[in-house]
This record gives C-alpha cells, sequence and structure tokens, in this order.
C-alpha cells in the first residue's frame, strides 16, 4: 500500500469472495476537536465537495434568512441539498429566489438532467431541455443569492471567490473547522462555485459544531440551530426520495445532520454526543458509504430504533440482471473500540 490509499473501509463480495476493495480515510472527533477515532490519515486534503453545503448555508441561516424572507422549512433545507430536481425540490428553490426577488436566470449553476428518474423522463415526456434550477445543486446558489440580499450585495458575480458571499463563507469555514488560512487551498466545484480542500479531520470538526450549536458564537448557533431542525424534519429536500441521506436522517429523527458528496465523501454530525464524523474513498466511489456510515451508527448506539429501516444500507446486496443477490457490500473496521 502506497502512501495516502488509506485503509480497508469496504470489501465487495461476489459469492464467499472478495472481489474488490474500496480503501479511503475516516475521522470522528468531538466540537473541541478531541481525537475519537481515526482510520487512515486524519490530515488527508480533500475537497469535500457536496458535503460542504450545510456550512455553506450556515452564513445565510446566521444572518437571519428566515425571518428576513419568511422562508418555510423546505426552503431552508433544500439550500444545504444535492437534490433530485423532483417537483417538491424545484418548488422549494422557486419559492426562495421569488422571496429574495431573484430570478432563475441569477442562478450561475449549469443544467443537467435531473437526478431522480422519474423526473428526468418526465422532463424528455415534456420535451424540455434541462435549466440551471434542475441542477442538484440550485438549491444552494439559491441560498448564495438569498445571502447576496443579506449582505446587501449584487447578485451579479456571487459565485467569484472575491464576491463579498464566498469571502462570508469562507471565513466561516476558517473559524467553524478550524483551518489556518495558509492551508484553505480551493478548486472550483462541479456547479461553478469555490470548493475549499481542508484537512478530512477539519471537515468532521465542521460538522461535530453543527450538529452542537452551543459552541458557536451567538449568531451561528442560532442559524445551525435553524439549519439543523430544517434538514431533520424535511431530509428529502436534502437529498431525494429513497436516497440514503434522506433515509438516514429520516430514521433516526433529529439525532444525525449528514450530507455526502461527490468523490466518496460523506459527513455527519451527532446532534446528542455532539460529534463529527467524516470520510473520503480514495477511488471516488460512493457506492460503499452506505455500510460505512451505518456500521459506524451502529458502533456509536444511534442506530437501534432504526435498524429495520436502514437495514438494506448496513450490508448492501450486490444484484445481478435477474434481480438475485449475488454478494454484499461490508465495512471490516471495528469501531468498538472507540466507544
Amino acid at each position: 500500500m502506497t502512501e495516502g490509499d488509506g485503509v480497508l473501509l469496504v470489501e465487495v463480495t461476489r459469492g464467499p469472495a472478495v472481489e474488490s476493495r474500496h480503501r479511503g480515510h475516516l475521522v470522528v472527533v468531538d466540537a473541541d476537536d478531541r481525537l475519537i477515532y481515526a482510520a487512515g490519515d486524519p490530515g488527508r486534503l480533500i475537497f469535500p465537495r457536496s458535503a460542504l453545503k450545510p456550512l455553506q448555508a450556515l452564513p445565510t441561516h446566521a444572518l437571519g434568512a428566515v425571518e428576513a424572507f419568511g422562508l418555510s422549512g423546505p426552503e431552508t433545507a433544500v439550500m444545504a441539498a444535492s437534490h433530485g430536481a423532483e417537483l417538491f425540490h424545484l418548488e422549494a428553490v422557486r419559492g426562495i429566489l421569488a422571496k429574495i426577488g431573484a430570478a432563475e436566470s441569477d442562478l450561475h449553476c449549469g443544467p443537467h438532467m435531473p437526478g431522480n428518474p422519474a423526473a428526468s423522463a418526465e422532463l424528455i415526456r415534456n420535451g424540455e431541455s434541462p435549466r440551471a434550477i434542475h441542477n442538484n445543486c440550485s438549491g444552494k446558489h439559491a441560498g448564495m443569492l438569498a445571502l447576496a440580499r443579506l449582505l446587501e450585495a449584487p447578485l451579479a458575480g456571487y459565485h467569484e471567490p472575491e464576491h463579498p458571499v464566498q469571502e462570508e463563507i469562507r471565513s466561516l469555514l476558517l473559524g467553524v473547522c478550524g483551518v489556518d488560512s495558509a492551508r484553505l487551498g480551493w478548486g472550483t466545484d462541479g456547479c461553478g462555485v469555490p470548493n475549499y480542500r481542508m484537512p478530512l479531520r477539519a471537515l468532521a470538526l465542521g460538522f461535530a459544531r453543527l450538529s452542537l450549536p452551543n459552541c458557536l458564537p451567538r449568531p451561528l448557533a442560532e442559524g445551525a440551530r435553524t439549519l439543523n431542525r430544517a434538514i431533520c424534519a424535511h431530509p428529502t429536500y436534502v437529498s431525494g426520495s429513497a436516497a440514503f441521506c434522506a433515509e438516514m436522517i429520516g430514521a433516526l429523527a433529529g439525532a444525525v445532520v449528514a450530507k455526502s458528496g461527490a468523490e466518496g465523501v460523506y459527513a455527519l454530525g451527532l446532534t446528542q454526543r455532539g460529534w463529527g464524523m467524516a470520510l473520503k474513498m480514495e477511488d471516488g466511489s460512493p457506492r460503499g458509504v452506505p455500510a460505512v456510515v451505518t456500521a459506524f451508527l451502529e458502533a456509536a448506539g444511534v442506530l437501534d430504533g432504526a435498524r429495520a429501516r436502514l437495514e438494506r444500507f448496513r450490508r448492501p446486496a450486490v444484484i445481478n440482471t435477474r434481480g438475485d443477490t449475488v454478494g454484499e457490500m461490508r465495512c471490516p473496521l471495528d469501531f468498538r473500540a472507540a466507544f
């Protein structure tokens, strides 16, 4: 194993044999950045990708967007979403835009087909082409436009690194994630806004503090409470119908705030403990992430009441074209020593 490859996080079997392996890194910290558990390199520099969305949305809510614009719970939650462009997602994003006096044309994210198969099929049946609002990040972008309004900054250019919106987000990340400015690199995300390169441990710390609002300064604490309530009450607005993220947040009924990211990234906060967990698959594959996350939640003692609902994610089945189960994905990590 070469440096940076990480440790074994997931085994994929076919029959009795292991066919594939996914390596990566996982770290758990508390809100004071005390290390609870690590597998691989906690300092592995990563791009959080969409796992960063709740933290990117936090300044908007800390500045009182809900009160200023009369936002609903779903509109609040969709600002942290990687949604599937289902009708209810689109209605929530349009609701934000209408309330802040912006238009779909103000969204900088590029168009792509809806991630939800039924929503994609509906668009094709209607003879429509996808627009920016169908982008899975359109809720995040609507939230950034709302932040521009709160900062009395222009909507134009909100995606640029030097715009007040991105400066506000970057300042929050430095503080909440405990990252030195010299270590916070950045690159352009898939939707056209900055995404920040940081140690995996810093992402876990951000989610630990998000999940324990009392540890944050008052404006951020209020914003975190608002965001957490919305995410936990409306989990399908954060991902989509039947997605792992929505199923897990909904099943655990307020115990977890979580977000997936592209290239095999996942982060969550345990609201009852104030712990944050972040993981990164070295090969970028997300397929084994649910197995790792549920293994962690089981060891942490928060899965008990939701075991039946989340059973299919604990050891996801490998299924062939006939619908037969021919293998499984499993996490070999032993978290019990940490708890």
